[in-house]
């Protein structure tokens, strides 16, 4: 019997593939480790993002390799597809897998077929895929909430970002598929689903007619094959007012929006190639507050893009600081080769980089901690129990609107839907809540 080990790097839709990679070789008779020095194939699902996300790659492999010496290795992801040569030319590489192919990677360890190539499979540092590819049957992973990728790739072209040229243009789950796929989730027993992708908002775009997101939650809403969905991440001009209405509805949509800004300066998001001003985003979140005042709205903020003053830092922080926002995904600038803002000339100075982000990460904390408090002796319905903290032996539970509350329970309410009084905060700061009868 073959055992394997995954290490997975970088995003929700990285983590789904992986767990579908899994899921294909232990229905091939192969076994899961946590244990890279005992495994027989080691498969390294690296990320791009970032050039320290490139470098946590290259530490990652050099690390597995060097963990277990005769372990077949594979490395496959956004690093493997951008930067498939310096993977190659790493020491004890056996396979580098694009995008196009690594849903046949059980099949290349199973099936004989893994030394049919040699290392440098990938042909292009450019995905050109232009299918939808996924896992035939439904990736269940381990988690009490399942993911969905249902779209994949970008056409947006961000200046700062590699993605569409790791992922390729956006391409989309057909939507039959979807809902098969989220009914088979509901019967095994999951209540929600997080739908995901790499611009989820641009689903359908692709398909015959050209169905939006909006449309397709409105059908899974009108048909209801799992009990929940949550939205992962979706840009503000795909927040439609169809969109707010079925969060507001309550049935099916979790009230819980994450909306990247990324900077708050008008000249900053022009220069970032974002397709859209602070007005917009500045009236959408009010719009979204006010219909649904109880929704958990977060974003995410990049700090120090190349050109950013101390005026446009400012304008930044002015702006997050006046929005119902409640927390805050804060990133440093970090040149990428292959995009347009590598070549910006114009850096900001580490350090300050550094005390931004610190600024506004001070800010997404009590923004949480005000969102948070304004719910103790709350009752929240139809939440979702998680895993048990090891620290504390209490189980997580996640509501609708993203609280993350710890409580005492036994392992029978694990997965399943029930009511939580929100209580307080514990000693390490920890939401903490009861069971409701």
């Amino acid at each position: 019997m073959t055992l394997f080990y995954i290490h997975t790097l970088g995003c929700k839709v990285n983590r789904y593939e992986s767990d579908g990679i899994a899921a294909e070789l232990e229905k091939k008779g192969a076994r899961r480790t946590d244990r890279p020095d005992r495994a027989d194939v080691c498969v390294i699902n690296t990320c791009t993002v970032t050039s320290k996300a490139g470098m946590q790659s290259r530490q990652e492999i050099r690390r597995i390799r060097k963990s277990n010496p005769d372990a077949r290795l594979i490395v496959t992801g956004c690093y493997a597809q951008t930067e498939s040569e310096t993977v190659k030319a790493i020491s004890g590489v056996d396979r580098v897998v694009g995008h196009e192919q690594k849903f046949g990677i059980a099949d290349m360890i199973t099936g004989g077929k893994f030394h049919d190539a040699k290392p440098g499979d990938v042909n292009s540092p450019v995905c050109n895929d232009t299918a939808y590819r996924n896992f035939q049957t439904p990736v269940k992973g381990e988690m009490t909430r399942a993911y969905l990728k249902i779209q994949d790739g970008c056409n947006a072209f961000c200046s700062y970002c590699i993605i569409p040229y790791a992922r390729g243009r956006s391409r989309s789950m057909p939507e039959r598929d979807i809902l098969e796929h989220l009914k088979i989730l509901s019967d095994s027993g999951y209540n929600e689903v997080i739908l995901t992708g790499i611009h989820i908002g641009n689903w359908g775009s692709d398909l015959p007619s050209a169905p939006t997101f909006t449309d397709l939650l409105e059908t899974i809403v009108r048909k209801k094959p799992v009990n929940r969905i949550r939205i992962s991440s979706i840009e503000p001009m795909e927040v439609t007012d169809g969109l707010i209405d079925l969060i507001r509805e309550g049935h099916t949509i979790c009230d819980h929006l994450h909306i990247p800004l990324q900077s708050g300066d008008d000249m900053i998001l022009g220069r970032m190639n974002r397709p859209y001003g602070t007005a917009l985003f500045k009236d959408l979140i009010a719009k979204v507050h006010h219909a649904v005042p109880g929704a958990s709205i977060g974003t995410d903020i990049i700090a120090g893009f190349p050109g950013e003053t101390d005026e446009s830092f400012e304008r930044t922080l002015s702006l997050v600081q006046s929005l119902p926002l409640d927390y805050m995904h804060v990133f440093p600038f970090s040149p990428r080769k292959g995009t347009r803002a590598y070549n910006f000339t114009d850096r900001v100075a580490d350090k300050t980089v550094t005390d931004r982000c610190a600024r506004l990460r001070e800010i997404s904390a009590a923004k949480r901690r005000a969102f948070e408090s304004g719910f103790f002796g709350s009752i929240l319905n139809g939440v979702v129990l998680e895993k048990r903290n090891p620290d504390t032996g209490l189980l997580k539970v996640v509501t609708s609107n993203y609280l993350n509350i710890s409580v005492d329970t036994d392992d029978s309410f694990k997965g399943k839907t029930v009511d939580v009084q929100v209580e307080k905060w514990d000693s390490n700061g920890n939401l903490t809540g009861t069971i409701q009868p």
